[in-house]
């Protein structure tokens, strides 16, 4: 078996997290996985895996030599696509990371479409709110929230802008003065984001062009801004929401907006593609990233 074969049949054991399954995904026997592997070991010098009857794991080794390894073999996969004729499309398995509840909403009909337009790739599709490193964590694409990039190298594209909105119940204002002016929103309190997402002030631009901080006074904070709608529904405090997240509790008057016409500084999440690089993308990358651009530009 040559070197590539065997890296393809790395890949696809770490991914499957089985050599049967492995196996199975490839056409082979599991005999034949466990020779390649044994062979790459023995050419690597190290361990890859530690095995038991039940399961497998990744060595320190293997969990550095993936990351390149996915690389490699991706950038191979495009070389062949560029250089072929007979490709009847893209093909194989994308893996997506996504922002669990900023791009939930979006997320379906855009792999929807994708699938109906790219029948032969596959997804594997992870939602999260915490930051990830593309390569190291084994994804192609991202569509995620700028704060969750760990690396200045990754590439961007900005595919859209949800403003954000500061609302409350109807009941929590009774008895106290709706608030008119920003500072009056340092003696309110706010259900908020955790600092690490989004900074625990409000910045406003007023009519002259001045700007005004005033600091959110929070006892509750969340990752996660369904959790935080639902709490600020519950009458624990204002909320600083997206818009598309609140529009049904707005219309229905079971949320009310404040301070409308005073414009928020930063008043918007960015919802952004990230992959790792601009060159030799895989066809199934570039099939997603063009399809992604369509989707949100309509």
């Amino acid at each position: 078996m040559d070197y590539v074969t065997s890296l393809k049949v790395f890949r696809a054991v770490v991914e499957a997290k089985s050599f049967t399954r492995a196996a199975d995904l490839l056409g082979v026997s599991p005999p034949v996985v466990s020779r390649a592997i044994a062979t790459l070991e023995q050419r690597l010098g190290n361990r890859l895996f530690h095995r038991t009857t039940r399961h497998i794991s990744l060595t320190e080794t293997a969990e550095q030599f993936f990351p390149g390894c996915s690389r490699v073999l991706d950038e191979l996969d495009a070389l062949e696509a560029q250089a072929s004729d007979r490709m009847s499309g893209p093909t194989g398995m994308l893996r997506l990371v996504a922002h669990t509840t900023a791009t939930v909403n979006r997320l379906v009909p855009l792999i929807a479409t994708f699938r109906r337009r790219y029948p032969l790739i596959g997804l594997d599709v992870t939602l999260t709110e915490r930051p990830v490193d593309l390569v190291a964590d084994g994804y192609d694409l991202g569509v995620v929230l700028p704060f969750m990039l760990t690396s200045d190298t990754t590439v961007t594209r900005l595919l859209e802008r949800i403003p954000l909105v500061i609302v409350v119940t109807p009941g929590y204002l009774q008895g106290k003065q709706r608030p008119t002016y920003p500072s009056e929103l340092a003696d309110l309190e706010f259900v908020a984001m955790h600092a690490s997402i989004r900074k625990p002030v409000l910045t406003f631009r007023l009519n002259d062009g001045e700007q005004i901080t005033v600091p959110l006074k929070a006892d509750v904070t969340s990752n996660n801004a369904v959790l935080n709608r639902e709490l600020v529904l519950e009458g624990f405090g204002l909320g600083v929401l997206p818009a598309a997240l609140v529009r049904d509790e707005l219309a229905s008057g079971e949320l009310v907006s404040l301070l409308d016409d005073f414009e928020i500084v930063d008043g918007a999440i960015e919802i952004r593609l990230a992959y790792s690089s601009r060159t030799l993308l895989p066809a199934k990358v570039r099939a997603f990233i063009e399809h992604a651009a369509e989707f949100f530009e309509t």
